[in-house]
């Protein structure tokens, strides 16, 4: 990705230490205590932070984190949440952490068990087959966020290119993990009610481009709640 910097980037971040934080190892094992003791959910490349802005501010009961390791796309991301926060009328964004951080490494920016939910939007593709160890849902990267989640832990997966989606569901299934909602066309039927987009995913279902989607449960008590609905629905 390509960016155009602006000036004062730098001086931007280290004056927005409440939002921003500059060293993604500082709070491994203490995120917890960072978020009040809410659960963490943690979008792993947010770009410029439209969805984790919007859903900070539509749900203060859960901390956030967004993840990039570009300060440009931080910076960008704390205007973005700054502004969503006010216009919702919720002040400073509280429940909103934004870590300029490199995705290779999570394994040192969290401990285990610390966050409850991982999503991944939009995630570069990687097309070439030479590349693919680099793909976010490649099976190195999934044993790292299987360590990471805790018992309720799940994986909500968002993406336009029909490769990565085929790919990324074998991972999945290669990886022994529970899939659910797969949609190959998520807004077919419409925006459901509710959800949050990124930039990509509104720019992209404006040009009537499918939308592919899946969870991914991995936390045991999560699993279990998925049977237990599961037979609910079957009954």
């Amino acid at each position: 990705m390509r960016l155009r910097r602006k000036v004062g980037t730098r001086e931007w971040l280290e004056t927005h230490d409440r939002l921003v934080v500059l060293d993604g190892r500082k709070y491994r094992g203490e995120w917890r205590e960072r978020s009040g003791g809410r659960p963490i959910h943690a979008e792993l490349g947010m770009g410029k932070g439209a969805f984790i802005s919007r859903m900070s501010a539509r749900h203060p009961d859960i901390f956030f984190i967004g993840i990039d390791r570009y300060d440009e796309l931080i910076r960008r991301s704390g205007e973005k949440a700054y502004a969503v926060h006010e216009a919702a009328g919720r002040g400073e964004p509280d429940n909103l952490a934004l870590v300029l951080f490199n995705i290779e490494y999570i394994e040192e920016m969290f401990a285990p068990g610390e966050l409850e939910r991982i999503y991944l939007n939009f995630s570069d593709p990687w097309p070439k087959k030479r590349h693919a160890e680099r793909r976010l849902t490649h099976p190195r990267f999934l044993e790292k966020y299987m360590r990471l989640l805790n018992e309720r832990g799940e994986i909500h997966f968002r993406t336009d290119s029909a490769s990565l989606f085929e790919f990324s569901l074998n991972s999945f299934a290669d990886c022994g993990l529970r899939m659910a909602d797969i949609t190959f066309d998520l807004h077919r039927d419409g925006v459901p009610e509710g959800h949050v987009m990124t930039e990509y995913e509104e720019k992209f279902t404006k040009q009537g481009m499918p939308i592919y989607h899946c969870r991914v449960i991995i936390g045991k008590e999560a699993l279990a709640e998925h049977d237990r609905l599961r037979r609910q629905r079957d009954a």
